[in-house]
């Protein structure tokens, strides 16, 4: 929301023993039949021979022939479970963050204090708005978090959270900003959803300003965050069939703000979205259907492979 800090060698296969048993066989003189006495001669009308029968030719000693087993191909490795597939996004990073902690609440204290955001000084965290029906943007955050994780990794992207419902509150939003630095992610997308007046409609794309203070300068990231931004905005729209904010950004569904800490303090290309006014009964509806999360999940997903794959 607009006023709160918007706010993741195969040992070689046994032999073939098969194989090298056929061929010993092979080898073999008789094998199968067995050379053994010859047969008598009949005689006339069938009847005895005339004489001993010729004691048979010995066999020759059997010779073995030296089997010629075939090695089987060495496969690599299994990937571990954890690991993502193959994929057009293989070796790259992502890092999604979860707006707001919905436990955010039973903190007021640790998250109410001051972190340095490079232009200023802001809350650690916010408590995010919800739906007049209860529903929490915090809640809503990690659901789409979610469905954007594992869309990316089954395109082979290794996808961060810099939350998944392990915290009882925050983390603070320069932490936020550290996990994605420190990832050296190849983009980083916060997921929020705003809470704005009745009638207020829309997804909006939050880029970084240009900040250069205290411990924040965007310079590096303003160019490559607004090509991701213009990405995640236009398959956004594809995907959701929302149209961009006619509240904020001038119906562009994009805004530059210099406020917030997490864009102030990202030394990676970052962008926040703001997927809809959860104080909108319409906007309401689509934010707490799960059909149109998965699609928001994929519009994004979609943007962000976008500019991965330039």
């Amino acid at each position: 929301m607009r006023h709160h800090e918007s706010l993741p060698p195969t040992p070689r296969r046994p032999l073939r023993l098969a194989a090298a048993a056929a061929l010993l066989c092979l080898g073999l003189a008789g094998c199968g039949d067995g050379g053994g006495t010859a047969q008598a001669q009949a005689g006339p009308s069938g009847g005895a021979a005339t004489g001993p029968a010729a004691p048979a030719s010995p066999s020759p000693a059997p010779t073995k022939a030296a089997p010629s087993p075939s090695k089987s191909p060495v496969k690599p490795p299994a990937k571990s479970p954890s690991e993502p597939p193959d994929g057009p996004l293989s070796g790259k990073t992502v890092v999604i963050d979860p707006g707001h902690n919905p436990r955010n609440h039973l903190h007021t204290a640790a998250i109410n204090r001051q972190v340095d955001i490079g232009t200023g000084h802001k809350e650690c965290d916010t408590t995010g708005t919800a739906t007049n029906g209860g529903y929490a943007e915090a809640e809503f955050t990690l659901d789409v978090a979610h469905r954007l994780r594992d869309l990316l990794r089954a395109q082979g992207a290794t996808v961060l959270l810099t939350y998944d419902g392990d915290r009882e509150f925050g983390p603070c939003v320069d932490e936020r900003a550290r996990i994605g630095n420190e990832a050296h992610a190849d983009a980083v997308v916060s997921v929020h959803a705003d809470g704005s007046a009745v009638g207020n409609r829309g997804f909006h794309v939050i880029l970084p300003a240009l900040v250069r203070g205290g411990g924040a300068d965007t310079s590096k990231i303003v160019e490559p965050s607004r090509d991701l931004g213009i990405r995640i905005a236009g398959l956004f729209v594809r995907s959701t069939g929302s149209s961009p904010s006619n509240y904020v950004g001038g119906k562009t569904g994009l805004d530059v703000r210099k406020d917030l800490g997490g864009l102030n303090l990202s030394t990676v290309p970052k962008v926040f979205i703001e997927c809809g006014n959860m104080r909108d009964p319409k906007d309401a509806a689509l934010l707490t259907s799960p059909g149109w999360r998965q699609k928001a999940a994929q519009g994004i997903a979609d943007g962000i492979s976008s500019y991965l794959k330039g």
